[in-house]
């Protein structure tokens, strides 16, 4: 676990997440039917090199693309491919950027095209888990407190929690201590402090937690098929409370993640 003690290590951090924010809204912006998964990568590839920056996902462990997209039924860690988008799809895109060492890592998931009504909820309900969680980030306050924030949205729809991949802390290595579940007891757990920088990523299923993995060792599914949405922020823990660095503008807080 790392803490930003400088002005100067938070504007890097900063830098970072702007150009996270800026390849997921270019991308879901590029999202279109007949586009491929390939397609949007060379979108969120060339953003991150043109912004001298260097992707967190290209190389990690052996991960072969500069984003992850997600389609449907999978979860995390799609490899981007040839696979074109269709109507009624929602996509999951995640994205990772490192400036001079500080990482910033963020997510989203939407609609191509019209869905049912029950896929429309999955994804705004997974959004609206983020914010809730988001909405628990204060200095003193417990890793207990956003997981119950989120899996309490979950459990009012009826939707899945995943449970074997949560969020993070974050830093100067894009995955570092603390784990931050996506469930909880409120009052449990690490305190918080001024300082330290976390991921929040809600994952939801229109079905059961379960999961499992396809034999590329990457690509997460759900075990039973049904459809899942994902959502993620990185967010500082400041003396005013959380600050979103992957929004669109830093500016913005949980009110206002648009």
């Amino acid at each position: 676990m790392i803490t930003i003690k400088t002005a100067e290590d938070f504007a890097k951090m900063a830098a970072a997440g702007a150009v996270v924010a800026e390849v997921l809204a270019t991308v879901r912006e590029a999202a279109a039917v007949g586009v491929s998964m390939r397609e949007l990568d060379t979108i969120g590839a060339d953003i991150i090199r043109a912004a001298n920056m260097a992707p967190s996902f290209l190389g990690y462990h052996g991960y072969p693309a500069t984003i992850c997209t997600s389609p449907n039924e999978v979860i995390v860690h799609g490899i981007p491919s040839d696979r074109q988008i269709a109507e009624g799809d929602i996509i999951s895109v995640d994205a990772g950027a490192i400036h001079e060492g500080w990482h910033a890592d963020a997510a989203i998931t939407f609609a191509v095209g019209d869905v049912l009504p029950r896929v429309a909820e999955l994804v705004s309900a997974t959004e609206e888990a983020l914010r809730a969680g988001i909405a628990q980030v204060q200095a003193g306050a417990r890793l207990g407190d956003i997981g119950a924030a989120v899996a309490a949205v979950a459990d009012r729809v009826g939707l899945g929690v995943v449970r074997e991949y949560i969020g993070h802390g974050i830093g100067n290595e894009m995955h570092e201590e603390p784990q931050v579940p996506n469930y909880g007891v409120a009052g449990k757990g690490m305190k918080l402090k001024e300082g330290m920088a976390i991921c929040i990523e809600p994952m939801f299923n229109l079905g059961g937690p379960e999961t499992r993995t396809l034999d590329d060792g990457w690509t997460v599914v759900t075990a039973d098929g049904e459809w899942s949405a994902h959502f993620e922020h990185t967010i500082a823990v400041t003396a005013d409370g959380p600050l979103v660095l992957t929004a669109q503008t830093v500016s913005e807080t949980a009110g206002d993640l648009s």
